[in-house]
């Protein structure tokens, strides 16, 4: 139904930035909003940052808040995630994520909530 393709990770130093992209195909127009994920090993799958797609709200993780940036390009159907200032801690893979129906803020953070999920890419920041 829905496809989404995450690209863009590789290792920087710490300080450094990266620009994650996540790519959608199929059935994109029934997408609410598309997010991002991330997992470090040994480490539950953690909340980073949400954007609906028609009115480009957002909410981020007060982990990443100031740091990262999440957007959107509609006519690419595709999602960026713009990271400064990167730490060590921000080491992960990170799996961006797509929704179809509206859900509260305070649900954002739950993996559950999504029904589309990337199969990650590898972000690694070197001290």
């Amino acid at each position: 139904q829905v496809q989404v393709v995450e690209s863009g990770g590789g290792l920087v130093l710490a300080g450094g930035s990266l620009r994650l992209s996540c790519a959608a195909s199929g059935r994109t127009w029934s997408l609410y909003a598309m997010g991002w994920f991330r997992q470090a090993p040994g480490n539950e799958r953690e909340f980073v940052a949400v954007i609906t797609l028609s009115g480009g709200r957002t909410y981020y993780a007060d982990s990443v808040k100031g740091r990262f940036t999440i957007s959107r390009d509609n006519a690419k159907n595709t999602v960026y995630l713009q990271m400064n200032s990167l730490k060590p801690e921000d080491t992960a893979v990170y799996y961006c994520a797509a929704d179809r129906s509206p859900f509260l803020v305070t649900d954002a953070p739950r993996p559950s909530k999504y029904d589309y999920w990337g199969k990650g890419t590898q972000v690694t920041v070197s001290s």
